[in-house]
Order: C-alpha cells, then sequence, then structure tokens
C-alpha cells in the first residue's frame, strides 16, 4: 500500500457534508486500455467542455456509474449506485497536489470507459462485469497523483493498512474501500470490510483480465452478433452505440431483467421491459438471455385469486416491493413469449411458462372482459399513468385502444402457444373472444370520415375524441387498409415532428408544448399531453415503412442517430423531448431519464424488422427478408443471429443477397423496395410547432415556481 498524506486533514473534516479525503499514490504507470485492437476503440465520442454530456456504465448486475464528462457541479444523480443506493457521488484527481480540472480536459467517452486528457495526465475510467469495483487508471509523468471523494453521500470510516474505509449513508452496513492500484491508479470496492478486501485482492492480481473480459463482452455485441457496416458511417456508429447502450441496461438486480432507464429508473418495469424486449434481445440474438428474463419474471406473477390484479406481472419491481398497477405489461410478456419461441425456434422453455400465460389470460377473461370482450381497467393503468394528487394526468376510460390491440395479441399468441401445449380448449376459446374483440373494434372505435381511431372509450361507451399516437398500435384489429393508410398520414402529420412523436395533438386545448415550465404547469401536467414520447417513433415509422414511405420514415431514424452521437447521453436516445423548441432555438430540450431503454429498444426493433425486413418464425421453419431501404443507402453488410444460426446480409446495385449458416430454415427473400408513390401519402411532411403564445397552458404565470 502507497503513503497516505494529510491525514490531520482528513480527520477533521470527517464530519463535515462536502469534506474530501485523500488518498495519494506513487508507482509505474499503468495500461489505460487492454493491449489489442477491439473495434469499441474506433467508437470514441469526443466530447467538449460546452457540450459537457452525460454518459452512463452498468456493471451488469446491480450497480451503475452516472455522470457528465466536464462535470464540475454536482447533479444530484450522478455518481455510483448500487442495487437503488446512492454510494458515492464523485471523485476528483489531483497530480503532484494540484487538482485536475474536468472543465479543461479532452474528453472522449467509449463504451467501456470514459478518458479525459490534460497536458500533464491521462485520467481512464472503467468498471468491471458483475463486480463492484470502479478502477481509475492514471498516466503521468508527475511523482505522485491522488484521490478526494466527494462526502455528500458517504461518512468517513476508518483508515486501515490498506485502504481507507467509508461508509455509504443509504448503505450504513456495507464499506467502500479506497486504494491504489499499485501504480498510479485507485481501485474502488463496496461490500463488507472482508467483501471490500477480497474484490480488492481479486483485482490486484485479475484486475487487467477483468477489464479485457469485460471489453471483449462489449465488443462482441457489435462485432460477433450485429456488425453492421454501409455507405454511411454516422449510421453504422449509432447503430453501434445504441445497441450497446442498450445492453447496458440488461442486468441481473432483481433476477434477469431490464432497467427502464437511467439515472433514476434502475428498477424493472414490466410495461417497459416487454416493450424494450424485442430490441433489448431478440433482434440483438440474445435468446438465453431473453427465456432468463421471461421466467424470472412470470415468478413475480400475481397468483392470489382473491387480488384485484390477479393474473398480471408487475408494472414495478424493485427491491423494496412490487406494484401491478398495469394492465399492458402481461400481455407484452405473452407476446414476447412467442416472439422468442419463433426467433429461437426453441419451444421447451414456453412449457414452465406455460401455467402463468393460461393464469393471465383466464384471470383477465374472467375479472376484466366485458360482453364485446373488451379488456376493461382502471382509468391510468396504461402507459399514459401519471397521477398527481391521484387524479390522472391523462384518464383514458376503461377501454384504451391500445389494452385493445394488445389484448388481441394476447389472446391470439396465447391460442398459438396453448395449441403447442394440446390445450386445444383454451386455444379455441382464445381465439374465438379474439374474433369477438376484433369485429368490435372497427365498429365502436374507427372513425373512418375523419381518419382516427378514437383513444378510448369512456366508462359510458361514448368515445373520446382527443388525437393521440396510440392508433397507430391497433391495426392488427382493423381490416380496411385504406383506412389504416388514412389514419397513418393523419398521424404523422398531428403528432409526428423532427424530434419525434408527442402523445397529444397541438390544436387539442389539454396540449402542453414543453415537458417542462415550471413557471406555468406542473410537469406531470405535460407528460402525457403533448411531451415527446420516442418510443412511439418506432410504430409511427414501422408504418410509414409498411406503407411505402420509407424515405419519410428514414429522416426521423436520422434525427435520431444524431442525437445518440451528439446530444444528451453518449449513444442513447432520451426518454421525452419538448414538443416544441425554446424560444430562440431551432431544436428541442431532451428531458425525462437520458438513457431511456424503450427509446433505444425500438429504434433497434425498426431497423431490424422494417428497414432491413429480416422477420424469422422458426415454428414455420422461415425466415421472411422483405428490405425496405431508404434512397441514401447505397451499400450495407450486416449479420443476425437466428436460433442457433446467423443470417448473412449484403446490400449492393439495388440487389439484397442473403446466406443461412449454422441451421435449416428456408429463407423468403423479397425484391428490396424503398419509398414508393401512393396518392395517400403524397406531399405527407412532419408536423411543425405553432405559435408558444397559442396555447392554454401559458395562459397562467406562476411568479413562485411550482414546486415538485
Amino acid at each position: 500500500m502507497e503513503n497516505f498524506t494529510n491525514l490531520d486533514n482528513y480527520l477533521t473534516q470527517r464530519h463535515m457534508r462536502h469534506s474530501i479525503s485523500t488518498l495519494m499514490a506513487t508507482g509505474m504507470l499503468l495500461a489505460a486500455s487492454c493491449t489489442g485492437k477491439y473495434h469499441i476503440d474506433s467508437l470514441g465520442v469526443p466530447v467538449t467542455p460546452e457540450e459537457n454530456r452525460e454518459y452512463s456504465y452498468t456493471d451488469k448486475k446491480s450497480g451503475y456509474w452516472y455522470g457528465t464528462t466536464h462535470q464540475k457541479e454536482l447533479q444530484w444523480y450522478s455518481g455510483w449506485n448500487i442495487a437503488k443506493k446512492r454510494i458515492l457521488a464523485d471523485y476528483t484527481i489531483s497530480v503532484d497536489g494540484k487538482p485536475l480540472d474536468r472543465s479543461l480536459a479532452e474528453c472522449t467517452v467509449y463504451p467501456d470507459r470514459i478518458v479525459r486528457r490534460w497536458d500533464n495526465a491521462v485520467e481512464t475510467f472503467s468498471m468491471t462485469d458483475n463486480l463492484p469495483i470502479l478502477h481509475i487508471a492514471v498516466e503521468t509523468e508527475g511523482a505522485y497523483t491522488s484521490i478526494s471523494l466527494d462526502h455528500s453521500l458517504i461518512t468517513d470510516s476508518h483508515m486501515a493498512e490498506d485502504g481507507l474505509f467509508f461508509i455509504p449513508d443509504e448503505s450504513p452496513d456495507k464499506r467502500i474501500m479506497l486504494c491504489s492500484d499499485g501504480k498510479k491508479g485507485f481501485v474502488l470496492t463496496y461490500g463488507t470490510e472482508e467483501e471490500c478486501r477480497a474484490l480488492q485482492k481479486r483485482f490486484s492480481t485479475d484486475g487487467q483480465e477483468l477489464i479485457k473480459s469485460r471489453k471483449e463482452r462489449i465488443n462482441s455485441l457489435v462485432t460477433e452478433y450485429n456488425p453492421t457496416k454501409s455507405n454511411l458511417p454516422e449510421l453504422d456508429k449509432s447503430l453501434d452505440w445504441i445497441t450497446i447502450t442498450m445492453d447496458e441496461l440488461i442486468t441481473e438486480q432483481q433476477g434477469n431483467g431490464i432497467y427502464a432507464g437511467l439515472p433514476w429508473f434502475n428498477e424493472y418495469w414490466g410495461r417497459d421491459m416487454f416493450i424494450s424486449f424485442p430490441g433489448a434481445c431478440l433482434v440483438t440474438g440474445q435468446f438465453d438471455v431473453a427465456k432468463k428474463i421471461l421466467k424470472d419474471f412470470v415468478e413475480l406473477q400475481d397468483t392470489d385469486p382473491s387480488s384485484e390484479t390477479y393474473g398480471r406481472i408487475p408494472n414495478r419491481a424493485n427491491l423494496e416491493g412490487i406494484l401491478y398497477n398495469t394492465t399492458d405489461g402481461t400481455p407484452r410478456l405473452v407476446i414476447q413469449a412467442l416472439e422468442v419461441a419463433k426467433y429461437s425456434g426453441d419451444t421447451e422453455f414456453l412449457h414452465e411458462l406455460y401455467p402463468a400465460i393460461k393464469m393471465s389470460i383466464d384471470a383477465s377473461i374472467k375479472n376484466y372482459t366485458d360482453e364485446k370482450g373488451y379488456l376493461t381497467h382502471a382509468d391510468a393503468d396504461t402507459w399514459m399513468d401519471v397521477k398527481r394528487n391521484g387524479i390522472p394526468g391523462s384518464p383514458r376510460g376503461n377501454r384504451a385502444n391500445d389494452i385493445q390491440a394488445l389484448w388481441y395479441a394476447q389472446l391470439m399468441a396465447g391460442s398459438e402457444i396453448a395449441a403447442m401445449m394440446d390445450d386445444i380448449g383454451s386455444a379455441e376459446e382464445w381465439s374465438g373472444l379474439a374474433t369477438l374483440l376484433a369485429s368490435n373494434f372497427e365498429k365502436d372505435f374507427c372513425n373512418k370520415a375523419e381518419s382516427y381511431i378514437y383513444d378510448h372509450l369512456n366508462t359510458d361507451g361514448s368515445a373520446d375524441l382527443q388525437f393521440r399516437p396510440n392508433q397507430l398500435y391497433c391495426f392488427d384489429l382493423i381490416g380496411d387498409d385504406d383506412f389504416k393508410q388514412r389514419v397513418t398520414r393523419r398521424s404523422w402529420e398531428e403528432l409526428v415532428y423532427p424530434w419525434g412523436v408527442a402523445s397529444l395533438a397541438q390544436w387539442d386545448r389539454q396540449f402542453h408544448p414543453q415537458h417542462e415550465n415550471w413557471h406555468y404547469y406542473h410537469k406531470d401536467d405535460a407528460y402525457h399531453n403533448g411531451t415527446i414520447w420516442l418510443w412511439n417513433n418506432g410504430i409511427a415509422m414501422q408504418r410509414m415503412i409498411e406503407y411505402g414511405q420509407v424515405d419519410t420514415a428514414w429522416e426521423l431514424f436520422k434525427n435520431m442517430n444524431r442525437q445518440a452521437l451528439h446530444e444528451g447521453a453518449v449513444g442513447s436516445l432520451s426518454e421525452n423531448a419538448d414538443a416544441h423548441p425554446r424560444e430562440g432555438k431551432t431544436w428541442v430540450n431532451r428531458s425525462g431519464t437520458f438513457l431511456q431503454a424503450w427509446s433505444n429498444a425500438e429504434h433497434l426493433r425498426v431497423w431490424y424488422q422494417h428497414f432491413l425486413g429480416i422477420r424469422p418464425d422458426l415454428l414455420d421453419g422461415i425466415i421472411v427478408v422483405e428490405p425496405k431501404l431508404p434512397s441514401e443507402i447505397k451499400e450495407l453488410e450486416t449479420s443476425v443471429k437466428i436460433g442457433n444460426g446467423t443470417l448473412h446480409y449484403r446490400y449492393a446495385d439495388g440487389k439484397v443477397k442473403v446466406k443461412l449458416e449454422g441451421i435449416d430454415a428456408e429463407v423468403v427473400l423479397y425484391e428490396p423496395t424503398g419509398q414508393t408513390d401512393s396518392p395517400v401519402f403524397e406531399g405527407v411532411g412532419f408536423c411543425m410547432p405553432g405559435p408558444l403564445d397559442s396555447y392554454p397552458c401559458f395562459d397562467t404565470y406562476y411568479e413562485t415556481a411550482l414546486t415538485y
């Protein structure tokens, strides 16, 4: 162990909230990265001090680090978080007693590390997989380095022979151990003192191997599973980054699952998880992970027949408890169980899941289904679920259109699975109910004269007239294709801005053009009433692609790629954005969580399933490939894991060639198509913002800002 300095200061300052404890290290240089060439080394994103972008890393277990590249002032959400406990806020590195000023650093964010460079030093921050270990490597010609920990979340514990120990305020039964890495860098570990020492000892022995194995795992996500190379480097880089940041959120915090988003939704939300599921696990070829998530999550099903939520999977599951207050998570799990079988060719896991699937459907039929086959629900039990003072911010009656679409899909998927299980009675009952539902839906929900689908039916049976994106999820319930095309066009022009899909049309009196404008309204009033939700970009682009408007959809896709590479959290898409830019700006502010699972996942799903057009169904032994590529793409190569094999995909000279290796299946290849002419879509364009002074939400100004 290297020597310590400023011990007297350390002891006298220990009870101050923002005191610092300093550990000094001397020694030889530690390599900042592993030897060898990795593709992810080419993915570095330079960030200027003016940009000061967010970045994040997880350990794939229950810990993550979230910060900003040039952070000087502490953000409340910054730092090290483990199992929903905030452990450490930040640290400062000094060389020869002088702190390294992050605002002056040249900073590059890589998928596996962040590197800051000064004239006299290079700092590299990295994590390890599945272990609560942080490594801060320092390269410098200086005589010594030191590290100071911010004390806003920790209390000084004691100095030992092998390191400094601190007590995390939110986890007082655990410790953070700080020690030298034996070079000029530092190692932080978390656990009991015994666990910390064991982790430190392991890192001192195997540290480079731990960092290398993590790097190789991350690298494999974009080389072994999803390599993409086209004539558009920006496309390739953004897809690589979004794939990697999406994978960050696949963790084992409470069994296998997917974080809803960082920095504050580090927990499992059933709805978010299974919306994210295709983009996170299926198109990326992670079928074993997908099965584990399904199996672990059904263990959390409400199995109490007397419960009001009998048969549901959780809306939210964290280490403090479980909530079942959503209708749509359960249908999505059933739908995705069948999709896993189609992608993997495996049906054995369905035998384990089937009792939960059957319970979920039978419970809904018994307790929540009306005479027309509609699935009923509480007013805020959809994805538009915000309440303030117990009052829904966007009430959706008891029969929302997207819930009916999901219920239909759950019945159809369940029927197919039931047939595989030789439960013919259930298969026939469920498919029959799905038919009844569809026949009633087209009559009750479709306004064909005005080209839209009612968002929901109220409890008295009347139709709600608000114009929302939920209607785009309902097309499987409708046979009239001309009507669906007109709905698609109207939805695009009234809801789809260049930066994403708004939750409400701007002509509605309830419309709020900006998510947060707290001198006028509480942000929850805007959350589902105008705010952009990037996950809805997926279905909007999908519908446009299906109807031949490929280049139109591509413009939105490109804008999202630009965000991932040049805005916000590096390599990721945000949860929300404003519908309208702030005064004097041409682009909108992002909001919500900065690294959002379903935003990233839907982007990937649309790319693979609809632009590339790859749709496996190994249950029937076929892989459909129906490319619909934008005109900007001239050449493209990729490989996609399907079952135990790989589909190699190459596009050049207007032709797609595919080669399937490792599995026996029929590939049904269609000629690629791009943008097509259609009188329905002639002249279609993005929705554009109107004047800010035209919205009722700005009628009243609050001198004292609304509190949260």
